[in-house]
């Protein structure tokens, strides 16, 4: 049997990966003790690995295919077939940011005022080619961890990854510069993309990523309406395209609507469509969509 490699990042997008996974409809269920997950896949084999060492290991062919970040891809200068970006993190749907951070006090202002001076990062070589790019001479130095607490005793400038800033924040360190953005890619090893099979399942696997990714803002709304009031109802309504609209069996002048929009308008929109005449609404999540 065919047998597709897939590596899954171990750590921060350990749990939102795997959710992401299940929505698109494959159910992964991990180990403590183990780095071999299942999944109800028999053509697929996962390892569970940091997303520091996925890209290496794709572009050996240890693995066929694999999610990490556009960060660890362009540290590791990885060759790497990239299928699609997948935007979420370990708190959301958004992307990540690589950022220069002093301290609160520092006198440092721009990355120009790092001349000569000394920086602690987990991506050196990131790091070094920003640097490079603005004329800037500094000393990079590899973190292993806890680099936010380094500054200003160890070193005078970050380069860390953030989601929010927060903690960036409570260590009294604040931004500078924001050297890269960053989300996780699904990538593939070259010879494997060639492979027909691989191929395709992999861009099978993508689509339903993708669309479970659509689905995670989004909501369907059903409703029904009074035909009298049916502009009214339509003209408050955004969709992906237009709404589906269908004549209740026996309705008297009343139709079904139904359509989908994103979640954090459902709040207001569900009193203004009360109003406007719509009974029987009934808000349901969705699993995926498909374009």
């Amino acid at each position: 049997m065919n047998k597709l490699k897939l590596g899954l990042p171990a750590g921060s997008l350990q749990k939102s990966t795997i959710e992401m996974f299940s929505k698109a409809g494959f159910n992964i269920y991990v180990n403590e003790r183990s780095y071999f997950p299942y999944i109800d896949d028999e053509e697929i084999e996962c390892t569970l690995i940091r997303a520091q060492e996925i890209p290496r290991y794709v572009t050996n062919g240890v693995l066929d295919t694999g999610i990490s970040g556009k960060d660890w891809i362009t540290e590791t200068g990885a060759d790497v077939v990239e299928v699609t970006e997948l935007t979420y993190s370990k708190q959301g749907l958004r992307p990540i940011k690589l950022v220069l951070a002093v301290p609160v006090d520092s006198k440092i202002e721009s990355v120009g005022d790092l001349q000569g001076k000394k920086i602690a990062t987990e991506l050196v070589q990131v790091t070094k080619n920003f640097l490079s790019r603005n004329n800037v001479q500094a000393e990079v130095e590899f973190s292993w961890g806890a680099t936010e607490v380094k500054p200003p005793a160890l070193v005078d400038a970050i380069a860390e990854l953030t989601e929010t800033g927060r903690s960036l924040k409570a260590n009294n360190l604040r931004i500078i510069e924001t050297i890269m953005e960053s989300t996780p890619r699904f990538i593939v090893n070259r010879k494997s993309w060639e492979e027909e099979w691989k191929r395709n399942k992999i861009e099978k696997i993508a689509t339903l990523l993708k669309g479970a990714l659509l689905a995670e803002e989004k909501v369907g709304l059903k409703m029904n309406v009074n035909a009298a009031n049916l502009h009214k109802i339509l003209s408050l309504l955004p969709a992906l395209r237009k709404p589906t609209i269908s004549e209740l069996h026996e309705g008297g002048g009343w139709v079904a609507v139904e359509t989908v929009i994103d979640e954090k308008k459902v709040r207001e929109l569900i009193h203004q469509l009360k109003e406007a005449g719509a009974e029987g609404i009934i808000e349901y999540s969705l699993n995926k969509i498909i374009p």
